[in-house]
């Protein structure tokens, strides 16, 4: 990520390219895999806060080196402004899991999380899918997101509401079919609820 693809002014970020390490050993900065990737995406206010004070700090260190600085327009630098190797972005996170006592996850993993946590906020999957960078929804359904067991329960008491007894008659044929060798709807797989 480089500053010119971050507007703090009006809050969006532009995903353009991608660091990538190159057989020799060097970095360099490469096309997206598709042109579906390529997008602008709103950034929450803490996180342009943070990228503000970052951008200040970094600006006082360019300052302090003088000509040893590297102008590269990264956002993450070395110390002398450098871009930061992908496998020390991971070996920072690892560090941070373990200060944090958390498992081991890879970074992609984040990615993940904040679909499946967009997806079970009620954030509609073409929105998702657009800020995935996604090329069909349904890769964005059936890659990043889970269904949660609370949000079945809402959907059924919805239903509940809106249609009365006939919603619970059709959940619960919908039940008994899941039971009879459908996929479980229940935590932990378990269709032994009859």
């Amino acid at each position: 990520m480089q500053w010119s693809d971050i507007d703090l002014e009006h809050g969006f970020l532009h995903v353009r390219r991608s660091l990538r390490r190159q057989p020799d050993g060097t970095l360099s900065l490469t096309k997206l895999k598709t042109t579906r990737s390529d997008r602008c995406m709103p950034m929450p206010r803490p996180v342009m806060q943070a990228l503000e004070s970052y951008r200040d700090q970094q600006v006082s260190e360019r300052s302090a080196l003088g000509t040893a600085w590297h102008e590269s327009d990264f956002v993450f630098t070395t110390a002398l402004g450098t871009p930061v190797h992908p496998r020390n972005h991971y070996r920072a996170f690892q560090a941070l899991l373990c200060r944090a006592g958390l498992r081991r996850v890879r970074l992609h993993d984040l990615r993940h999380t904040a679909a499946s946590l967009l997806m079970a906020q009620g954030v509609p999957a073409r929105v998702v899918m657009e800020i995935m960078g996604h090329f069909q929804v349904s890769i964005t359904l059936n890659t990043y997101s889970h269904v949660d067991t609370r949000l079945t329960q809402v959907a059924a008491d919805r239903m509940e509401r809106r249609y009365g007894q006939k919603a619970t008659d059709l959940w619960l044929i919908l039940w008994l079919i899941r039971a009879r060798g459908g996929p479980s709807p229940c935590p932990g797989g378990s269709s032994s609820y009859l």
